[in-house]
């Protein structure tokens, strides 16, 4: 068990540490904090929060910075989030009030929380869960060029341009569209690829391996209309921290640039009571990002699932800051696509 004044020591020694980057000595508190006790007694603290592997020393005879599992603790024990100013709430209000459409505010959703919090940026597309296919259209532009085109119930469309083995005449092209049609139209996502994954069994052998070219093209665009993609901005300023990561931040950037990797990484956070899910250092192990730290809120519009935006960067960030402009972003992302 950690006391707390031991808990509050552990708090300076994270914010300390955060603000200068070198290691948080006993005297340095004392000097600097209000504690009302000896430097030694702030070293039992210390001792006592090593033992409990919160803070360790990286030299010998150095001070104290916090591991893994301190800063766990400190954002389970978070109270002092720092309010947005009047002047970045006003920004955010004006920056996202602005967009045009929704490929136009998540790019600028993901600009404005980078340059908020000075780490990587990233959002979600939302996931539109109800959506259905309402029409399935197949053009010829060359006997062996196809257009295809997926068109939702939201209005979402998909094109696709597909080379087929064998000819299609204007015969076999009305077959095509009519079955398509008759497969998929009227069924949310998910059962619209199932049954385009068997589309090709309904048409004789010798116009099979063109129509299985241009259903693997359809179950692609289906798929698209899911959505399960990212907008990523503020990668240079994982450069800008390199000396935060104790070998290259090579494997950082390709997991940032790899999006299947981060979407993996989203689908397993878990929420706290404030709609929040924080991931720290060595809980992110298993997608290459073990010295890194991804804050991440929900959002939602009108008729969309819940998606997900937050922020990565190294372990020793202000996760104070950074997790409150995640939440305010997210909120007012919210609201802007309810209203529009």
């Amino acid at each position: 068990m950690v006391s707390e004044r031991s808990l509050e020591v552990l708090r300076v020694i994270v914010h300390d540490y955060v603000e200068s980057r070198e290691p948080v000595g006993s005297k340095s508190i004392v000097d600097r904090h209000s504690f009302g006790v000896s430097a030694a007694t702030i070293r039992n603290d210390m001792a006592l929060l090593e033992e409990e592997e919160l803070i360790t020393a990286p030299h010998t005879s150095s001070g104290r910075i916090p591991t893994d599992k301190g800063y766990r603790l400190f954002v389970d024990h978070l109270s002092d989030l720092k309010p947005l100013t009047t002047a970045q709430r006003q920004a955010i209000e004006t920056f996202l009030g602005s967009s045009v459409d929704l490929d136009d505010v998540l790019a600028r959703t993901v600009r404005l929380l980078s340059q908020l919090t000075q780490q990587v940026a990233m959002v979600q597309y939302p996931s539109l869960s109800t959506a259905k296919v309402r029409h399935i259209e197949v053009v010829a532009l060359t006997p062996f060029r196809l257009l295809t085109v997926v068109i939702t119930d939201t209005g979402h469309v998909e094109q696709r341009i597909v080379e087929v083995p064998t000819e299609v005449d204007d015969d076999f092209l009305a077959e095509l569209r009519t079955r398509a049609n008759a497969s998929a139209s009227g069924l949310g996502l998910d059962a619209a690829a199932a049954r385009l994954a068997e589309f090709s069994d309904q048409f004789v052998p010798e116009r099979q391996a063109a129509v299985a070219a241009v259903s693997r093209a359809l179950i692609e665009q289906v798929t698209a209309n899911r959505q399960e993609k990212l907008i990523i901005a503020g990668a240079a300023n994982l450069v800008r921290t390199e000396g935060d990561f104790a070998g290259s931040i090579l494997p950082v950037l390709e997991a940032v640039e790899e999006q299947v990797v981060l979407l993996r990484l989203f689908s397993e956070m878990q929420a706290d009571q404030h709609g929040m899910s924080v991931r720290i250092g060595r809980e992110n192990a298993s997608f290459g990002l073990s010295e890194t730290s991804v804050l991440a809120s929900g959002y939602s519009g009108a008729g969309s699932a819940v998606a997900r935006l937050g922020v990565l960067g190294p372990t020793r960030m202000d996760y104070s800051t950074n997790i409150q402009a995640v939440r305010a972003v997210a909120r007012y992302l919210s609201k802007s696509l309810g209203e529009n």
